[in-house]
């Protein structure tokens, strides 16, 4: 099966459905037969993710550079954790990783992460696919102000396009399992 690389938050947010539908991916990534590939980190969003996919007896990689990984509490039960040097090969190897990228709720990181694989894939660097798991409708505005974008001919719709999305976890997956 594929390993799906998963974008999202070292917090958890303040609304109980990011948890819940956090958990619900990690463990249908599982059921599915797909390998977790994330940051690392023990605590937030992200410890949440691999904890469900643990459980439910899947494989999660975390990748994580040296210098952050006391500061993010690294994970240290998953199937793998890859230590690299700095961010910057940190991206590169969980993309080299990866067969598909999905980001979930998050901050800076998530959203720098995301914009930078979608680049990457506009510029033919992949041809991955790549997915928002709108939970609670956290990227609901993102997504108006990327139509928006479309509209005042700042980005063609193929490019919006490579974007998918939806509400629930099974709904992604089926769409981005479509697509590899």
């Amino acid at each position: 099966m594929a390993r799906i690389c998963v974008y999202l938050g070292s917090r958890e947010g303040n609304s109980p459905a990011f948890r819940q539908a956090t958990n619900k991916l990690g463990r249908t990534l599982a059921e599915r037969g797909h390998t977790l590939v994330y940051g690392g980190a023990r605590i937030g969003l992200m410890g949440e993710l691999a904890n469900a996919a643990l459980e439910a007896g899947g494989e999660a990689i975390g990748v994580m550079p040296d210098h952050l990984v006391e500061r993010e509490q690294a994970h240290l039960g998953l199937s793998e954790l890859i230590r690299v040097r700095n961010m910057h090969e940190r991206k590169a190897t969980m993309a080299a990783n990866a067969d598909a990228f999905i980001a979930l709720p998050g901050g800076i990181g998530t959203f720098e992460e995301l914009f930078e694989i979608w680049t990457w894939g506009y510029l033919g660097l992949h041809e991955k696919p790549m997915g928002l798991l709108n939970i609670d409708e956290f990227y609901s505005p993102l997504l108006t102000f990327l139509d928006s974008t479309v509209s005042h001919g700042f980005l063609a719709s193929a490019t919006r396009d490579m974007l998918l999305d939806a509400a629930t976890p099974g709904e992604l997956l089926d769409i981005v399992e479509a697509q590899l």
